[in-house]
């Protein structure tokens, strides 16, 4: 699998708020076997265990429990869990062994978002594997640890928890695709109505890029798009029903047409199995890191017949598409940095104080670095 196909979903007709753009996304069946719930934490910190001196560390406020059936017969959602109105006293440190972790036989714990983010900074992560002369002694011992990247809260994009608040769900939802300024911001999908009214809200939780906090913060209005009836073409209800169905399946054409072509029209995702549950396999997923095209990564739950059950994604800044596809030429070329330059129509200075300039000239030996810099300052480049 190479790209995203919401089949047996259809898009409903949007609705605004500000800049805030929601799109719904409506089962034509909705899948019974497998169930979402939200477990919610009254943490502040998390940290996930990935070897004996090493840890993963995230602010985790909540998670997903997937229930599956073995049989195809329905499973019931738990509904979501809720803790004490009372806030905790201090800081505490809840200790995970895997970011996807079983809990019971047929119900599975995982973090949104973070396997997307994780496939995201444990890209190429190793660093160079063959000690050429301009990588770093650091680079050759740890490769790119430490490795982050800022997000912001759903609660910080201005408008959206409005927006969440006060939209209508429609009878059979079971998604939506969040829009900022008619930027897509981010898909979600789960596998009932009943999954989707639990889960609504968790969407202020969830993490964002710097691009779309930065349209909320703008307070860009997005316009509702206006349907036009042919009243001339009007005699009857049926007449009318007819043009209404129109005016939909014309707006759901341009939407999947048009507005979500950055993410579902993109087939060139690189896909990863995270866990194997009954019929449905959990993968998470990653751009081909193409410069100045949209960039998303996430997460997706099929079914055997390649049906999307669950779909979370996060759009990535231009900054952190540059970054990846910095990781991604000079990983093609064997970290060598001459050739990985040729790729891109510089040569090695070049390429090394563009590393530099997105974060990565630690991986470089200073006096390589400094050489390539006076270099620069001799010829005027920057």
């Amino acid at each position: 699998m190479t790209g995203l196909a919401l089949t047996g979903l259809t898009t409903g007709p949007s609705q605004t708020w500000g800049s805030i753009r929601l799109v719904p996304l409506i089962r034509d069946e909705p899948i019974e076997d497998l169930r979402l719930n939200a477990h919610l934490y009254g943490d502040e910190l998390s940290v996930v265990s990935v070897g004996k001196r090493t840890a993963y560390i995230s602010y985790v406020p909540h998670a997903f429990v997937a229930t599956w059936a073995g049989d195809d017969m329905p499973a019931a959602a738990y509904g979501t869990q809720l803790v004490s109105d009372k806030p905790p006293t201090g800081i505490s440190v809840r200790f995970r062994r895997r970011l996807v972790r079983r809990v019971a036989k047929d119900r599975l714990r995982f973090l949104p978002l973070h396997l997307a983010v994780e496939g995201y900074l444990a890209l190429h992560f190793g660093g160079p594997a063959i000690a050429w002369e301009e990588w770093s002694q650091r680079a050759l011992r740890t490769g790119l640890s430490p490795r982050s990247e800022d997000t912001f809260a759903g609660a910080e994009v201005r408008g959206l928890q409005d927006a969440l608040r006060v939209f209508e769900i429609h009878p059979g939802q079971c998604g939506v695709l969040v829009y900022v300024a008619d930027a897509l911001a981010s898909a979600f999908v789960v596998p009932h109505p009943d999954d989707y009214r639990a889960l609504h809200t968790t969407l202020v939780q969830d993490m964002y890029g710097e691009l779309i906090y930065l349209y909320g913060f703008l307070g860009l209005q997005v316009q509702d798009f206006g349907r036009r009836i042919d009243e001339s073409q009007v005699r009857s209800l049926a007449d009318l029903r007819v043009q209404a169905r129109a005016q939909i399946t014309e707006w759901a054409d341009f939407h999947d047409d048009v507005m979500s072509s950055g993410l579902l029209g993109a087939d060139d995702h690189a896909f990863t199995k995270v866990y194997q549950a009954g019929r449905f396999t959990l993968s998470r997923f990653l751009p081909s890191f193409r410069l100045h095209d949209e960039s998303h990564i996430g997460e997706v739950i099929l079914d055997d017949l390649g049906r999307i059950a669950y779909l979370k994604t996060f759009r990535l800044s231009q900054g952190q598409v540059r970054r990846g596809h910095l990781l991604t030429i000079l990983a093609a070329a064997d970290w060598n940095l001459a050739a990985a330059a040729l790729t891109q129509g510089t040569d090695e200075a070049g390429l090394a104080l563009r590393l530099e300039r997105h974060g990565f000239g630690y991986l470089l030996r200073q006096d390589i670095l400094d050489h390539y810099r006076a270099s620069a300052r001799r010829t005027g480049r920057r």
